[in-house]
């Protein structure tokens, strides 16, 4: 689940047009709620290694965001009601309201056109992004036509993906031709291993020996355009899951196994023999759960009464977020909050903590709220550091969208100020995608500024971390009314 990396304008550009096969123009079409969108003559796109890149002129005329360009910066600010995107020419790090956050390609000047990344604009703007690899189209869903989270659009056909096996030794598994679903992620915490799905989907699930793996088959499947942004996959539709700190799972494959049917396969290289479950009662989730033994398997999350909490780790893998004024990425400081949050709740014996993100792997924020409203929890806490380049504002505050998620806000925050003893910058309602997404109540906790230098000396800090965590689980235990 590596991504690139930040990477010099120059090696972009090259690595971008130095071939006709590399960077096709005017091969996708767009379509806006359904509609096909009508360019203005002599107006292109471009497909530059399966990112879809426009002029920043269609961003403005055919997607009525106002558009700014500064020359002598190279840079674009595009912004509607409730969002503002700051885009450089050979950056990889965007600023959006003011908060930097990474992108997986960088806007290119091309002659005398600027081409924007379509998917990262457009998401940014609190549109849904979709891409048919079939008929070679992006399809855009405004927010006032919107289907839920994890939803299929209706008038978009599922892609057919043609792939290879990737181990001869398993054999094919049965199933019945008809509409695809698509895998939109892969991740594994806890010992447990979470497929994302477009539709329900029923997994063949089997172990083998000699190597000793667990194979978990997915009929009638194959990647979504999503899956390959957040995800390594190569030319072969194969590629392999970061893990660490797992001694006995050494290594996580996946492939689009076989294309009749088309099937997508999942295989969990083992150091021991493993016993496991499989838990397919949120439609969209498959867990499997290696953590089962003999005689007691795991039980489900949420079972017994227990209230579901998700703890979202911001950013991480090639998603780093911002750096602070010491060169710490904010990622890392998230992760460490967030286990420490994640250590304290799995002491409640009323509460079933489930994190996002366990380790440093990529997961796309629709990936974070399709989980959170897949299982039904009961809320949702996600943590960030904020970043100001441009001043160097500090202090505590916290983010919600939705008026069900005010009095979960007002609690956390709380706790939260009197943990970090910071400046208190209160609480704000905000257009947030992991906010606004969630069907539950949800909050963005942002601790502190990386860019403020009095604020980052307590950020990584770890009895400052156990302080701020601490602060977070007695505010989630107030909201929750647990003891």
């Amino acid at each position: 689940m590596k991504k690139l990396g930040f990477l010099m304008f120059l090696v972009v550009f090259l690595l971008a047009f130095p071939k006709v096969g590399d960077a096709s123009s005017g091969s996708a079409k767009i379509f806006l709620d359904g509609e096909q969108l009508n360019l203005t003559s002599g107006v292109k796109v471009a497909n530059v290694n399966n990112n879809i890149l426009i002029p920043i002129r269609v961003v403005s005329e055919n997607l009525g965001f106002k558009v700014d360009w500064e020359k002598s910066s190279q840079s674009v600010t595009v912004q509607n009601s409730n969002t503002t995107v700051k885009m450089v020419v050979g950056s990889n790090t965007a600023e959006i309201d003011g908060s930097q956050v990474s992108m997986n390609i960088t806007p290119v000047l091309n002659g005398q056109t600027t081409l924007v990344p379509l998917r990262f604009v457009s998401s940014q703007m609190g549109m849904d992004v979709k891409w048919d690899n079939q008929m070679k189209a992006v399809f855009l869903s405004s927010s006032e036509s919107m289907t839920d989270p994890g939803e299929a659009t209706p008038s978009e056909p599922d892609p057919e993906v043609p792939g290879t096996p990737t181990d001869p030794n398993v054999p094919s598994v049965p199933g019945t031709p008809g509409t695809l679903a698509t895998v939109d992620g892969i991740s594994f915490s806890e010992d447990r291993l979470m497929i994302s799905t477009s539709a329900s989907v029923t997994p063949s699930v089997f172990k083998l020996s000699g190597p000793d793996r667990i194979v978990v088959d997915l009929p009638n499947t194959a990647f979504s355009e999503s899956f390959g942004y957040e995800h390594t996959l190569n030319t072969q539709n194969s590629g392999e899951l970061n893990v660490t700190g797992y001694p006995e799972v050494s290594q996580i494959r996946y492939a689009l196994f076989s294309d009749s049917p088309s099937t997508v396969r999942v295989v969990i290289n083992l150091t021991t023999a493993k016993n496991y479950t499989v838990s397919t009662e949120n439609a969209g989730l498959i867990f499997v759960d290696l953590n089962a033994t003999d005689s007691e398997p795991a039980p489900p999350i949420g079972s017994s009464g227990k209230k579901v909490v998700v703890i979202d780790a911001g950013h991480g893998g090639g998603q780093p977020g911002a750096l602070s004024v010491t060169g710490k990425y904010e990622k890392t400081m998230n992760l460490s909050i967030a286990k420490k949050v994640e250590a304290l709740l799995k002491n409640e014996k009323s509460i079933d903590v489930v994190m996002t993100r366990s380790d440093d792997s990529t997961m796309s924020l629709s990936d974070r709220t399709k989980l959170a409203n897949n299982l039904k929890s009961d809320i949702f806490v996600s943590i960030h550091g904020n970043s100001n380049t441009s001043s160097t504002p500090n202090g505590t505050e916290t983010y919600y969208t939705r008026e069900t998620s005010i009095e979960l806000a007002n609690i956390i925050h709380k706790h939260l100020v009197k943990a970090t003893g910071l400046k208190d910058r209160k609480v704000k309602p905000g257009n947030l995608h992991v906010t606004r997404e969630t069907k539950m109540p949800a909050v963005l906790l942002e601790i502190g500024f990386l860019s403020n230098s009095s604020d980052e000396s307590q950020l990584f800090n770890e009895d400052f971390q156990n302080r701020v965590a601490q602060g977070i689980v007695d505010g989630i235990k107030e909201y929750l009314k647990v003891q």
